[in-house]
């Protein structure tokens, strides 16, 4: 199956480049037949004499040669609520179309760490990570195909959210604004950028913060270094931080996506305090296909299904319920959601900062940024 899946992919770059050619040249549309005779042939082999696709035309390849497909889901710790409702909803589509069962192993837990464990062997045929980065990683390692970025809608990027300022009932220390959180005597709790993609992207929120509103790059490490001196314990994850904060009643203030926050406030029944800050950034997670692993397993219909499914409205709208702002704009413009998820006036983005790689670099290789400021305060 995987050489079929190979000449299929093939099939699909030579309808690609034909577009882009004239129709005079010979070469090219002798190179399309002999592709599209090796895509039958393949076909012909998998489907074999008494295959389901024979009794059920709009049987796909992958659904006549295999009743039931298991995949792998690894995602990072604060989707896992918007996946338990699109899941089941993607199975129960795909078994009316196609008639075959679907089954989901999961995996959640802080990006960094889920990154490391499916570069290392944890067999994902999905990752939904917190950033670009960290996708691109496990491209690097040979397991993603580049180019994975154009293959669905918005560059991959399947749910986005913002950074929001969380304070205890009232806001006894009146903090207001990520220059509060400098302060003597306020306590901040936020994740460790070393393990969580999101406490990254916290990072990046805190030195955007200080460079949008006019510092010099020293004195945003000044007030950057501040911050984190005040932070008395840095969590695994997200969620480890919403409980550290919320549960154990630690810090005076949280930093954490505005979705995270938007959850806890719908499990714990009652309204949380919250600010989202004007000058913000957008906090971007893609989605993507291991290749390398879904040729091994033969799951690469079903996954690159799950993944295109993802951004279909009705997926959106669930990711919306638990926090997300929706990538999907007929979405996004549903006066639940334009009531919901306030427009943040100066947005930034990490493109401002050079993308990724440059971020990466400058911030949270050992021995960068974020190293200097811990050794700092002797954390």
């Amino acid at each position: 199956m995987r050489w079929w899946q190979q000449t299929w992919k093939q099939w699909q770059r030579a309808v690609e480049q034909l577009g882009r050619l004239r129709w005079n040249s010979v070469k090219s549309l002798a190179s399309l037949f002999l592709v599209g005779v090796s895509l039958s042939v393949a076909i012909a082999a998998c489907s074999g004499n008494g295959s389901n696709s024979a009794q059920n035309p709009a049987a796909s390849p992958v659904a006549a040669n295999k009743q039931d497909v298991e995949l792998t889901l690894v995602s990072f710790a604060v989707t896992k609520a918007a996946h338990d409702a699109i899941v089941p909803k993607f199975v129960e589509q795909w078994k009316q179309e196609h008639n075959q069962n679907v089954t989901f192993k999961t995996s959640y837990g802080g990006s960094g760490s889920q990154t490391r464990a499916v570069i290392d062997g944890l067999e994902a045929d999905i990752v939904h990570l917190a950033l670009a980065l960290d996708t691109s990683r496990i491209e690097k390692a040979g397991l993603i195909e580049p180019g994975w970025e154009k293959e669905v809608p918005d560059n991959g990027i399947v749910s986005k959210s913002v950074a929001a300022l969380v304070t205890r009932p009232d806001n006894p220390k009146g903090i207001k604004t990520w220059a509060d959180l400098a302060k003597d005597g306020v306590s901040l709790i936020t994740a460790d950028p070393k393990t969580s993609g999101i406490a990254r992207w916290n990072f990046l929120t805190l030195w955007n913060s200080a460079i949008k509103t006019g510092a010099s790059e020293e004195q945003a490490l000044d007030f950057v270094s501040k911050v984190y001196g005040n932070v008395p314990i840095l969590t695994k994850d997200a969620r480890e931080a919403t409980d550290v904060f919320f549960k154990q009643g630690q810090g005076d203030a949280l930093i954490n996506y505005e979705n995270e926050i938007l959850l806890a406030q719908q499990r714990g029944g009652e309204n949380v305090a919250y600010i989202i800050p004007d000058v913000n950034i957008s906090i971007d997670n893609p989605i993507a296909v291991v290749d390398k692993n879904v040729d091994k397993h033969g799951s690469r219909e079903v996954a690159e299904a799950f993944v295109k499914y993802l951004f279909t409205p009705e997926a959106q709208q669930e990711f919306a319920k638990v926090g997300f702002r929706p990538v999907d704009e007929t979405v996004a413009q549903t006066k639940e959601n334009t009531d919901k998820y306030p427009k943040v006036q100066n947005l930034g983005s990490v493109k401002d900062f050079g993308g990724w790689n440059a971020v990466q670099a400058k911030f949270f290789e050992d021995g960068a940024v974020f190293d200097q400021i811990q050794a700092k305060i002797n954390r």
